[in-house]
């Protein structure tokens, strides 16, 4: 892939799934705008880029505000010019126990940054595209867009409102050459999946060999790979698509 010249946009890209994407964008050669709301994590992608010889800015918002969401966006068109491609992958996964349990807080706060941030992304990434003359959008879902898990009811459902949000955008922008998909990852090493590993959560070993077919856990990277395909025009008459890429986990 020969990305020259284009800009691509990576929410959550301070660490894990959206690290490796922003770094893999600008491998193959995209400008990128880092984003994430910790100046920390994002700066060190930065940095990374940088030291490989990318191009790339870091931009720090919080998906979940409005005003963050579009000043990022302007941003990045102000600094590169366009935007081609995005991959809104900011998400969160706090513990809440069973649909009981779960107090109004938490499930607002899952939903505000899980959907409504990915909404505000689309809204504002959608208009800088239609400018550019099209691109590509992937959302980051889950192999819990597909199926349930208990003690973790919101986190399911956000995961399972974005395949809708994701089918709908692309339907109603399809004729504009905006293509929108997404991508549903499983058990990834990313420090969000480790945090959960070390507090007792689960244990990722335990649950590779029991819930996933090819009995490993995934790479980053190995998401990265999929979006970026995905982004790209050898995938061009790829949209509303759902794509899955966990192992095996969702045909067990």
């Amino acid at each position: 892939m020969d990305w020259s010249g284009r800009v691509a946009l990576v929410t959550g890209a301070g660490s894990g799934i959206g690290r490796a994407t922003a770094e893999g964008f600008a491998q193959v050669g995209a400008r990128v705008a880092v984003v994430d709301r910790d100046e920390d994590a994002g700066r060190a992608t930065l940095e990374a880029i940088g030291a490989a010889g990318g191009e790339a800015i870091y931009i720090a918002a919080d998906v979940a505000d409005e005003q963050s969401v579009a000043a990022a966006v302007a941003e990045t068109v102000r600094r590169f010019g366009r935007l081609d491609a995005a991959h809104n992958n900011a998400g969160i996964s706090p513990d809440t126990g069973t649909t009981v349990d779960c107090t109004r807080v938490l499930w607002d706060q899952i939903f505000a940054v899980n959907v409504t941030g990915v909404w505000l992304c689309m809204k504002y990434e959608i208009e800088a595209m239609r400018a550019s003359g099209g691109g590509a959008i992937v959302n980051t879902g889950s192999v819990s867009s597909l199926r349930a898990a208990p003690q973790l009811p919101a986190y399911v459902a956000s995961k399972h409102a974005l395949i809708g949000l994701t089918k709908v955008t692309a339907l109603e922008y399809a004729a504009e050459n905006i293509r929108v998909n997404i991508v549903c990852p499983g058990v990834i090493e990313t420090p969000m999946l480790m945090k959960k590993a070390a507090e007792g959560f689960f244990s990722v070993d335990d649950y590779v060999q029991s819930s996933v077919p090819m009995a490993r856990a995934g790479q980053p990277e190995e998401i990265a790979s999929a979006v970026i395909w995905a982004c790209s025009d050898s995938a061009s008459y790829l949209t509303g698509a759902t794509l899955s890429v966990d192992g095996g986990m969702v045909i067990a």
